[in-house]
């Protein structure tokens, strides 16, 4: 796990029953990607990822923010190409660790998800959303077009939808981000951690082995051909039931009873 000096509480994080909560800390800032907070970011996935007791990921953060994105006035205080390239490949790199961690990440949304915030909602696993919250991807309406949030926001939604919002940078409710795909639930302010431990709580329950193949599996066939799918899904499948937990699984639904998983 990460020292506590090294976060300096940009981001604050605990691990509850082997779910690992990180709480964006910037409130002042609506939580924006600075460096320092990209940086914090990918140390704590980095050790998520060598953590084998961990079976989840809930993304948090404090104050009427998610995220607001990039730190627009550290951008604007660095202003040259190599800077900038530097700052988006960090980001995308953290997006790409998120998507590679062989455990669900699941976005708990409490306000406000702009450009590279709504970008993160985007990139994790399953998002939650409290019925407060907003989303956009409003560069556009500064003169910077949402290339790295397009990424993933085309990947969650339909393309006109996608289109629609980065070239008008309008907002969308919670509840038309559920209708559209963005987000997997929205629930009143009181009980969006109630719903994310609910999930979290579903996913700890099942076998270690499983969710981890299982993961790794869903966005690996995403990029193949249907006949490349099958046929890598059908190999994927049977390397799973050869796994002891799996077998374990089996045997307890046959027998009636809670099966007792031994890896982790």
């Amino acid at each position: 796990m990460l020292d506590k000096t090294q976060d300096q509480q940009i981001i604050e994080h605990e691990v509850i029953d082997g779910v690992y909560h990180l709480t964006l800390n910037r409130p002042e800032k609506f939580n924006a990607l600075s460096e320092q907070m990209l940086t914090t970011f990918q140390r704590h996935i980095d050790a998520v990822a060598k953590d084998h007791s961990i079976r989840c990921v809930v993304i948090a953060a404090k104050g009427k923010a998610f995220c607001a994105g990039h730190d627009l006035k550290q951008m604007r205080a660095n202003p040259t190409k190599a800077y900038y390239q530097k700052l988006f490949k960090q980001c995308a790199a953290l997006m790409q660790s998120l998507v590679d961690l062989s455990v669900p990440v699941i976005a708990q949304v409490q306000g406000i998800a702009t450009a590279a915030g709504c970008q993160l909602v985007a990139t994790c696993d399953m998002a939650v959303a409290s019925d407060k919250a907003r989303f956009a991807v409003s560069g556009i309406n500064v003169g910077l077009f949402c290339s790295t949030p397009a990424v993933a926001l085309s990947r969650n939604i339909k393309t006109k939808d996608a289109f629609k919002m980065l070239v008008t940078g309008e907002f969308i409710e919670a509840y038309t981000a559920l209708e559209k795909g963005l987000i997997n639930d929205v629930v009143s302010e009181d009980q969006l951690a109630a719903k994310v431990k609910e999930i979290t709580d579903s996913i700890c329950s099942k076998a270690p082995v499983a969710v981890r193949i299982g993961k790794s599996m869903f966005y690996k066939q995403l990029e193949m051909n249907l006949t490349d799918a099958y046929s890598y899904a059908g190999e994927v499948m049977a390397c799973n039931m050869m796994e002891e937990d799996t077998c374990e699984g089996i045997d307890a639904f046959t027998e009636k009873r809670k099966p007792n998983w031994k890896s982790i």
